[in-house]
């Protein structure tokens, strides 16, 4: 039964902006709904709030200082009534605040997800895996913030606008203080909001190098201790720690003027407006029950004022993280889409998948070598071999253009299998993808792990395949990872399945027996291998001989060793000489 999309999320071709203003109002765009509702509610909810001071003060002027007790009954009745939708409305407007944070959080986690897979492995040579890992960890959260305060921020500025109006029909100069001196306590922020922000992005800054040292130490671990550098790394982790105290207790101080200054601004404000109010009553130009209602606006007019201060603080921490963001967003991959072109096509009945580019021309149910002085060419080859993108130019598959058909079905029919592949944690049989792969049985990934020569790896393994992989396979040595990784591409059965330099980390026998059992475990399947291992080669249908990045000649490896004197150079390292 197939999914049903989650109506909140994104459509696959959503392009967010690279700037963060942008990319916040491009967020609020998405889930206008949502911030709309939690508008509605939040309106009421503040209103409720701030219209009781003012049925409080008809009280005391229709019911006690009039002696009407109907009165005071029906006043009573009003409050206990601003009460009740008080406590209905705050549970609803907090719900779609909430809502809208988490909301926001994920959308903005998609949208780099998918950024950070387009880019591939450019994103973290331009910037610090701990960079993009501190984003995932934190940013998204923080972005969040400011859609969590929203609601409130429109129950503030009605809210304010009311009792102004209310204040200015009781008395002009009270109304005009409020009107006047409420934003200008809010403009008096300002001196404080462009240092926190820049500071808050220092803090972040040194936090991400801080996270990225920590990932490199723990990638490069084995090295470390091989050269004996534990003592280097703790220093530098110490000096970078220190970094990242001293920017958060520069941070720490503006924060704390800003918090201090929510509640001192709006005290001061109290003190005056209430202060003036008393100076009129007492001169008899407002009632004694408008005297205890201005107090009662004065008191909650710090709500407004605080939420008000507090959006522009959630703001500025969101603008931060939506700079931070955006960097990643605007990565872009090593190899240009648009000018890259891959066909699978057909030639006298049978396909075969072509690079123009190169001219590499890979017939269908052959094994396929190809082979370069330099790796990089050959590797850029196999990526484009493996390459897809909705939209652009690139796979065709015999009549039909690759960009009209599902993106996982050409995904399942070309598999690359690079020569450093990535091993995760978890069971064994779910890392090598018996658990993923339709049809596949104990037998099949049996003769995987026969063809890989994998066995004695699952047999280090406590529980063999029961048993639970660590972390990036660092309990296994290099050969036995590349081993590992060459039988889950096995099992995948694809019917074009790419090996990048699969036994470039196992010795001379092994890769013999991995030589002579791929041909036989991918009998009639399309296979391509790029190597220069004279053991693979021996094996080929085809030998590809690339030179400056395009195919100069072809044949077998018997035939190119005998004939080809570049060719020797490259497979024979000059042991002909």
């Amino acid at each position: 039964m197939p999914i049903k999309p989650w109506r909140y999320a994104l459509p696959d071709d959503a392009t967010p902006p690279t700037d963060a203003d942008r990319l916040l109002l491009w967020i609020v765009r998405r889930q206008w709904r949502t911030v709309a509702a939690g508008a509605a509610f939040g309106i009421p909810w503040m209103l409720s709030i701030a219209l009781v001071p003012a049925a409080i003060g008809k009280a005391i002027d229709d019911g006690l200082v009039a002696r009407d007790g109907r009165a005071l009954l029906l006043w009573a009745g009003v409050i206990f009534g601003m009460g009740l939708l008080s406590a209905a409305t705050t549970n609803l407007r907090h719900w779609f605040a909430v809502s809208n944070w988490l909301f926001a959080a994920f959308r903005a986690a998609i949208v780099t997800e998918r950024a950070v897979r387009r880019a591939g492995p450019a994103l973290t040579r331009d910037k610090p895996a701990g960079e993009v890992l501190t984003a995932f960890a934190n940013d998204f959260w923080k972005l969040g913030m400011v859609f969590d305060v929203s609601a409130r921020f429109a129950g503030a500025i009605v809210s304010f606008i009311v009792v102004s109006i209310i204040l200015l029909q009781g008395s002009l100069l009270l109304g005009l203080v409020m009107l006047i001196g409420g934003p200008l306590l809010l403009a008096s922020l300002s001196f404080v909001m462009r240092p926190l922000q820049k500071r808050q992005a220092a803090q972040r800054e040194e936090s991400g190098q801080l996270t990225a040292l920590g990932a490199d130490t723990v990638t490069g671990l084995r090295v470390l201790r091989g050269v004996g550098g534990e003592e280097n790394f703790l220093h530098r982790y110490a000096a970078q720690s220190g970094r990242v105290r001293d920017a958060g207790v520069r941070l720490s101080g503006v924060q704390a003027l800003l918090d201090a200054a929510q509640v001192l601004l709006p005290g001061l404000f109290v003190v005056v407006v209430t202060g003036l109010g008393a100076h009129l009553a007492v001169a008899g130009e407002i009632s004694p029950g408008q005297l205890v209602a201005f107090y009662g606006y004065t008191a909650f007019l710090t709500m407004p004022l605080r939420t008000a201060t507090e959006f522009v603080n959630k703001l500025i921490t969101s603008r931060v993280m939506a700079g931070r963001l955006v960097s990643i967003l605007a990565a872009q991959p090593d190899h240009p889409q648009t000018t890259q072109r891959v066909q699978l096509g057909t030639n006298g009945g049978a396909r075969e998948l072509v690079d123009p580019i190169s001219g590499v021309r890979i017939e269908q149910g052959r094994l396929t070598a190809i082979v370069s002085a330099r790796p990089e060419e050959t590797a850029e080859i196999a990526a484009r071999l493996g390459r897809t993108v909705p939209g652009r130019h690139g796979v065709t598959w015999g009549d039909l253009a690759i960009d009209d058909l599902p993106i996982d079905d050409v995904r399942r029919s070309i598999v690359v299998s690079q020569s450093d592949p990535h091993l995760f944690s978890g069971p064994v049989r779910r890392e090598l993808g018996a658990d993923s792969t339709p049809g596949a049985d104990d037998d099949a990934l049996l003769a995987a792990l026969h063809t890989a020569d994998a066995s004695d790896a699952v047999d280090s393994i406590d529980g063999g395949l029961d048993g639970e992989l660590e972390e990036r396979g660092r309990s296994l040595s290099g050969g036995q990872r590349q081993r590992l990784a060459l039988a889950r591409a096995l099992l995948r059965d694809p019917e074009v399945l790419v090996l990048v330099e699969p036994t470039s980390a196992v010795d001379a026998h092994t890769e013999a027996r991995i030589a002579e059992r791929i041909p036989k475990h991918r009998n009639g399947s399309t296979t391509v291998v790029v190597t220069a291992s004279p053991l693979l080669l021996d094996r080929a249908d085809t030998v590809l001989v690339v030179e400056d990045g395009v195919v100069t000649t072809h044949g077998t490896h018997h035939d190119l060793v005998r004939n080809n004197p570049a060719y020797r150079r490259i497979v024979l390292r000059g042991e002909d000489d």
